[in-house]
């Protein structure tokens, strides 16, 4: 359990970076979805995760379902989009949904 716990904080690491790389690169740009504002959600449902692991919480489970319940709408929104950052932060947030229902 423990090196899943670790897996997901590397995981969850590099869909906050995703997330904040479309987040900047789409600054200007027009979205006729919710994206990037569902890469705002999905870097602070990570980072909250993060805190929850850490911390030891008994709530880890209930945050990775909620993590992943995020990961996967910001997916949904990014991969309407074909610029190349969009395209990667939904590939992060496919991963990291996956690495977060394994928790829970």
């Amino acid at each position: 359990m423990e090196n899943l716990r670790q897996d997901l904080i590397k995981i969850n690491q590099q869909c906050i970076i995703d997330c904040r790389v479309c987040l900047i690169k789409m600054a200007g740009i027009e979205s006729k979805n919710d994206c990037p504002k569902c890469c705002i959600q999905c870097a602070d449902a990570c980072e909250a995760l993060i805190k929850m692991i850490t911390s030891d919480s008994a709530y880890v489970k209930q945050y990775a379902l909620l993590c992943a319940e995020i990961c996967e709408y910001c997916a949904d929104h990014c991969e309407e989009h074909n610029h190349e950052h969009c395209l990667e932060c939904a590939k992060s947030c496919r991963a990291c949904a996956e690495a977060c229902r394994k928790i829970a």
